[in-house]
């Protein structure tokens, strides 16, 4: 099998406890962030399609490392991001038609061998992505792409990538009622591996079948609850991150995905830096993006770029 092969030899670069510092991220050039707003990114943010890596090999020995010093690595279903055409199902990967990915993960993971975040199929309550249930008219997908088929996939995910034996692996698999593995798998541990479920707070459409929670695979296969929030024309679902954070009080919490939706507005960053500093399991925080051009980009938002130096630079 072709492995994903990212190597690096930068140093090891521990996660945060709840007391200590925030590790601060971002999509998009850290350089460049870094010129606009004084950070040091210690976490590197890249979203892959389903597949994608499977064949890079020798030609980027350098990827996760590119990334780093912690890479966090978000992957999706479809063909490539943010390419919506779909490539396998969350039944697919839930009865292990995806699992020569999933194995090629493994182990680049334990070639890297340093923390680093996966965050497997992010905003699955969000209608633009091929793994949500809903349609964005709120019909049901059918059973291939059903909240319990999601669950199933990211319990497999979790398992296959975290690491184990055949007989291990293929023993918790079957108590799913999923089949098992035909080889070993490397031990990817945590705290080194930490995997990453991460919906929206608020469901997309919000309907009672498509909350949060019906996506919630269970505590033994998420290390880190995520949410991702944006300021939409003024507006960011505050409540809907308040409720995710205290419905998963015995995990770390992150927010891989943060940005201003083609708007200047210094309130929210500011708020960004008083709620991160007043909730003590926050443990990254991630900007979405830094790319010329982008509406996220804080280079056409001169009040947000100083306040992000001002309440967000000093977290980390």
């Amino acid at each position: 099998m072709r492995r994903i092969l990212f190597a690096g030899t930068v140093a090891l670069v521990l996660v945060p406890t709840a007391a200590a510092r925030v590790s601060l991220g971002v999509l998009g050039n850290p350089g460049r962030f870094a010129a606009q707003t004084g950070q040091r990114s210690t976490v590197g943010h890249a979203i892959l399609g389903w597949n994608q890596g499977n064949t890079w090999g020798a030609r980027l020995p350098v990827q996760f490392a590119s990334h780093g010093p912690v890479p966090m690595i978000g992957f999706t279903t479809s063909r490539g991001w943010p390419n919506p055409r779909e490539t396998i199902t969350p039944r697919g990967v839930a009865f292990g038609q995806g699992d020569g990915y999933l194995s090629a993960l493994n182990r680049a993971i334990a070639d890297w061998g340093r923390t680093i975040y996966l965050r497997p199929f992010p905003e699955m309550n969000g209608h633009w992505n091929a793994y949500c249930a809903y349609t964005q008219s709120g019909r049901r997908k059918g059973g291939s792409h059903s909240t319990a088929s999601f669950r199933k996939a990211f319990a497999r995910v979790y398992l296959l990538v975290h690491g184990g034996t055949t007989v291990q692996l293929t023993a918790r698999l079957r108590r799913l009622g999923l089949p098992g593995v035909t080889h070993d798998y490397e031990p990817n541990p945590f705290p080194m591996l930490r995997v990453i479920w991460n919906p929206q707070g608020y469901g997309s459409p919000n309907l009672p079948g498509n909350t949060a929670q019906a996506y919630y695979p269970g505590n033994r296969f998420v290390d880190v609850v995520g949410n991702d929030l944006y300021d939409i024309r003024g507006k960011a679902e505050w409540a809907a991150n308040d409720r995710l954070y205290k419905a998963h009080r015995s995990k770390p919490y992150a927010i891989p995905e943060w940005g201003l939706w083609g708007i200047d507005d210094p309130a929210f960053v500011k708020r960004m830096g008083g709620w991160v500093r007043t909730h003590r399991r926050v443990e990254l925080l991630s900007w979405f993006q830094s790319k010329a051009g982008s509406i996220f980009d804080l280079a056409t938002k001169p009040r947000s770029r100083a306040a992000y130096r001002r309440y967000i630079t000093p977290l980390g």
